[in-house]
C-alpha cells in the first residue's frame, strides 16, 4: 500500500506528508480512493439531516472518530482543522439550548449532529492526497474538469495563504501596527489582515483561472495522465457507511430516542 498523507509539508508548500512505509498497513484510510471517501462523508451528512436526537448522531460520530487513529492525521492536524467546526457546535448546541423547543436534549442532539456531519469530510479531505481528489473527482465521479481542478487549486494554495497570512502580520508589526492589550484594536487589525490576505486570494485566483484558460481546461475531451483506482474496499467503504447509517436509526429508535426534523 502506498505511503499515507496528512496536510502538512515538510517544505511548507505542499498540502501532503508522507508517512512511514511500514505505516501503511496502519493507516488504510489514506488507501481508499478519495472519491469513494467524499461519497460517504456525502452519505453521512445527507443520511443525518433528517435525524435531531443525539443518540443518532451519536452513534455516527463515536465510529467515525474510531477511524481517525488510521487515518494518518495526527492530533494536532486534527485539532487544528477541527477546531472551528467544534466552535460551530457548542454554538449551535449553545443558540439550541437557549431558543430551542427540546432543551438540552435537542441541544446536545444539534452539536452531536453537527460535529458528526462535519467529521467524515475533514478526514476524507486530509488523508487524500489532492492530486488525487482530482482524479477521482473527474474520473469516478464525473465532475467537469473546470471546478475539479478548481479543488485541486485550493487544496494546494491552502499552505500558501497560511504563509501569506504570516507575511502579512510580520510586515504589519514591522510598520508597528500592534494592538497591545486593546480587544478592539485587535478585532480591528484582524478584519485588516484578513482584508488583505482576501486581495491577495483574489489576485492569486485570477492567475490562476488564467493559466488554466490557457490550457484550454473546459474546452473538450481531455486525457489523463493518472488513473483512478476503486478497490474493493472503497466498495466496502460505501456499503459500510450505509449499514452504520441504518444500525444507528434502527438503535435509535429502539431505545426511543428517535425525533426525526420532519415528524
Amino acid at each position: 500500500m502506498r505511503a499515507a498523507h496528512d496536510t502538512r509539508g515538510t517544505s511548507g508548500d505542499t498540502l501532503t506528508l508522507d508517512v512511514p512505509e511500514d505505516g501503511g498497513a496502519r493507516y488504510w484510510l489514506t488507501g481508499l480512493n478519495p472519491a469513494a471517501k467524499l461519497l460517504a462523508a456525502l452519505a453521512i451528512g445527507i443520511g443525518l439531516i433528517p435525524a435531531v436526537d443525539a443518540v443518532t448522531g451519536g452513534v455516527v460520530l463515536f465510529v467515525v472518530l474510531l477511524t481517525v487513529p488510521f487515518s494518518g492525521v495526527d492530533r494536532r492536524t486534527l485539532l487544528v482543522l477541527g477546531g472551528p467546526f467544534l466552535l460551530m457546535g457548542l454554538s449551535s448546541g449553545a443558540v439550541n439550548y437557549l431558543y430551542g423547543e427540546h432543551g438540552l436534549e435537542g441541544a446536545v442532539g444539534a452539536a452531536v449532529r453537527l460535529l458528526a456531519i462535519a467529521l467524515p469530510g475533514l478526514l476524507a479531505a486530509v488523508s487524500s492526497d489532492p492530486t488525487e481528489v482530482s482524479d477521482g473527482l473527474v474520473q469516478r465521479l464525473r465532475v467537469p474538469e473546470r471546478p475539479a481542478m478548481g479543488v485541486l487549486a485550493a487544496l494546494r494554495l491552502i499552505p500558501l495563504l497560511a504563509d501569506q497570512w504570516r507575511t502579512i502580520t510580520l510586515a504589519r508589526r514591522a510598520r508597528g501596527l500592534e494592538a497591545g492589550r486593546n480587544p478592539f484594536r485587535i478585532v480591528s487589525l484582524f478584519f485588516g489582515r484578513l482584508f488583505a490576505l482576501l486581495v491577495r486570494s483574489i489576485r492569486t485566483g485570477t492567475l490562476l483561472a488564467t493559466a488554466m484558460d490557457a490550457r484550454a481546461f473546459g474546452t473538450g475531451k481531455r486525457t489523463h495522465a493518472r488513473y483512478s483506482h476503486w478497490r474493493g474496499a472503497d466498495t466496502l467503504l460505501l456499503a459500510g457507511t450505509a449499514l452504520l447509517l441504518v444500525g444507528a436509526y434502527a438503535l435509535s429508535a429502539r431505545l426511543g430516542t428517535l425525533v426525526l426534523l420532519f415528524g
